[in-house]
């Protein structure tokens, strides 16, 4: 489960394009395409080296007009979205 405290980053078995502000990505174990708007295309550029939720939520609220609440439940949603499509690894940073 990805929490805020989860640091992530995109899984090593998948290809992603920038296709007119949005982003393709396509898991290379089950050849699935998954779709990402312009705001999902930010967070997967973030994503490319480790961020926390916490340092990925602080860059969206930077970027895009959005209230604090509603950008980290949506954000979090996302990354669960992401993981459950093994699109992304998540480590839980209070394990470590």
């Amino acid at each position: 489960m990805v929490t805020i405290e989860s640091r992530v980053v995109v899984a090593k078995e998948q290809l992603s394009s920038e296709l007119n502000g949005e982003t393709i990505i396509l898991n290379l174990k089950s050849g699935v395409y998954f779709g990402l708007n312009p705001v999902g295309a930010s967070i997967w550029n973030l994503i490319q080296s480790p961020k926390t939720v916490n340092e990925i939520r602080d860059a969206i609220l930077v970027k895009y007009p959005v209230e604090p609440e509603k950008c980290e439940s949506d954000l979090l949603a996302l990354l669960q979205e992401l993981h459950t499509e093994e699109l992304i690894e998540v480590r839980d940073e209070t394990a470590e």
